[in-house]
Order: structure tokens, then sequence, then C-alpha cells
């Protein structure tokens, strides 16, 4: 096993039987990966840990995604849009707090134009030209995605979820291919963005071996960002009885993706939070280095609800700041004030 990790360390790169036995170390390999994964993190980005502004710009979706709490189908959920204006009052109200990066998420809302979108982000890279504007809006064309990157978006978040073809027609509708997902992302890291994808770890119909081509496929991608969390099941979706994924399993994959990827910029994501009370805590000691606490209006945030009990007013909140700080400095971290780019982008 020690020799497979070595190897990782080398190369950054394991074949996918090589991934199936490292997935199988035992507590105490596991701690000695943990350890290592630390001491690459702190070695490339020191006891930083930084922090995103999320703003949840809609959860209109035209998709029907079947482990999502915002799929068009689900006739319960609260539908909300912010406008351009209520996104630049959290922009202004995260500025101050000492965000300097911004993070406008949302479904597939057709209602919420791309141009749209390009005069918001333009309009806060005006305002704010000392921060980083990351947008995670789902599938667009690549004509759309360079439209973003003229108006100033740094960063583009789009999550693969599953790399495995079967697993992903399992999880999504017809409409929807992991070929179009990736397709997507390549023209992203193409266009010049800072890139994220990320897996959803214990969903439904998931095995180790879809976890070893989650893996390779990172090796492929070389990405900047990787988010990663549990499954979380939600109660108005077809997988409202499935269990949950397991928080230690995704602490542990933080881990190996931070062995595989030194300098990726890699959350202690909201879903660990709501699985695990110490779950960002215990992320960031695995080699996580950022948080994102939540800037959307408090109006909105409990209708933007992927899955069952998403936290949206503790912590992971904007106005919780100051005891979030406290709780990474009693782990040893600071929360810095920095726009917090992969190290390949620092000019």
């Amino acid at each position: 096993m020690m020799n497979l990790i070595e190897k990782l360390e080398n190369t950054r790169r394991l074949t996918k039987e090589e991934w199936l036995k490292v997935f199988r170390a035992d507590e105490a390999q596991k701690e000695i990966i943990r350890q290592k994964a630390c001491e690459i993190r702190d070695a490339v980005y020191g006891k930083t840990v930084f922090i995103r502004g999320l703003i949840e710009i809609s959860n209109y979706c035209k998709n029907d995604c079947y482990y999502c709490g915002i799929r068009r189908s689900n006739t319960c959920a609260s539908r909300y849009r912010l406008t351009k204006e209520e996104i630049l009052a959290c922009c202004r109200e995260g500025y101050e707090l000492g965000f300097r990066t911004f993070v406008m998420q949302g479904g597939e809302d057709g209602a919420f134009s791309d141009s749209l979108l390009c005069e918001t982000v333009s309009e806060i890279k005006k305002n704010y030209p000392d921060c980083a504007v990351t947008l995670s809006v789902g599938e667009k064309s690549r004509k759309v995605y360079e439209a973003f990157y003229r108006a100033g978006a740094d960063r583009y978040l789009l999550r693969h979820e599953t790399a495995n073809s079967a697993h992903y027609a399992l999880l999504h509708p017809p409409e929807l291919t992991l070929e179009k997902r990736k397709e997507c992302l390549f023209h992203l890291k193409d266009i010049g963005f800072q890139v994220g994808c990320g897996m959803m770890i214990g969903s439904p119909y998931q095995t180790e071996e879809y976890l070893a081509e989650d893996m390779l496929f990172l090796q492929e991608l070389q990405p900047h960002m990787v988010g990663i969390g549990p499954f979380i099941s939600h109660k108005d979706t077809p997988f409202q009885a499935e269990e949950n994924g397991s928080a230690e399993q995704t602490i542990f994959l933080l881990s190996l993706i931070r062995l595989m990827l030194p300098n990726v910029l890699l959350p202690a994501t909201t879903a660990l939070g709501t699985l695990d009370e110490m779950g960002r805590e215990k992320a960031v000691l695995a080699g996580a280095n950022v948080v994102m606490p939540n800037l959307s209006p408090l109006s909105v945030r409990e209708k933007y609800m992927l899955y069952d009990n998403k936290i949206s007013t503790g912590d992971e909140a904007a106005e919780s700041l100051a005891h979030l700080k406290q709780r990474m400095q009693t782990i040893g971290y600071e929360i810095v004030t920095a726009r917090g780019d992969h190290k390949s982008f620092i000019k």
C-alpha cells in the first residue's frame, strides 16, 4: 500500500486497479495519507484557508436531475430569482466582511439570461477590481463561456458528479450526458478559466470502480478546483429513500485528491458540514483549504435546498464569519482575506 502512496506522490498518477487498492487502506494507512496531504497543502499554501462568498442567484432549473432538490419537477420548491441589484448588494456586504472572491451559483435558469449574467459580472469587476468572480450556472455553449470570460469571470465550477457514463445515466434524465459535461469542462479550461469539477461521494449506484474512474478523470483534466461532498437525499426527489453518503469516505478522498493535485483548491463543502458538525475542520485537517460562507439574502437561503437539512444560517453564513475564523484557529489554520487563486494563476 505505501508503495502506491509513494508512487502517487512521485508521479501523481495511478491506474484504476491501483486506485482500487488505495481505497481499501486500513485506518493506520489512512492516517499516514492524511498527514502527507496536510504536509503537501501546508508546503504549497501555508496554514491558510481561503473564503469564498457564495451567492445563490436562482433556484429555477430547466434540468430534472434525480438527486437535486431544485429539479424542475419539484413542485414543492419555493422558487426565487435574485435581481442584479440584489447580487451587487450581496457583494457590497461581502467586500466589507473581507471576501475577495464571489461565487454566483444557480440552477440552469433560462430567465436569468446569459447577457444579464455578463452585465452583473462586469459590474462586480468594475466595483471590486481586486476580487475574483466564480460562476457555477451549468452547461453552456463555448460561445457563452467565452462571453462570461470576456465579461471578467475568473473561475467556473461545473461538477461532473461521476465519470462513468452508465452511472451518469442513472443519476440524470436522458437529455443530459457525461460526454457533454466533459466537453464543457475542457472548453472552460481551454478558454482560460480556473476550472472546478467534482463528484458526489456515496451517490446511488456508486461503486468503488466508478470512484476509481473519477480519480482517473481528475488525473486527465487536471482541474484547478475539486469540490466533493457526500450525497444527501432530498425528500422531493426520486432518491428520497436512498442512504446518504459517508462523511468519513469523503474526507479520505480529499486527502487522496490533495496528494494527486498538490496545488488544487479544495473546499470543505457545506454538504460535509451538514452530515458532520465538525466536517469542515476534519476536511481542513485532511488537506482542504477553502470554505464558502453564504452571502445570499437571508430571505432565500432556505429556498436553495439541493438536499435535505442543508445548513444555511450557521457558520457557513457570512454573518458568522468571526466564529468560523475562531473554529479554524482552534485547529491551527487562519482564514485570510485574499482572492485565493490556484498557484498557476498567481502573477
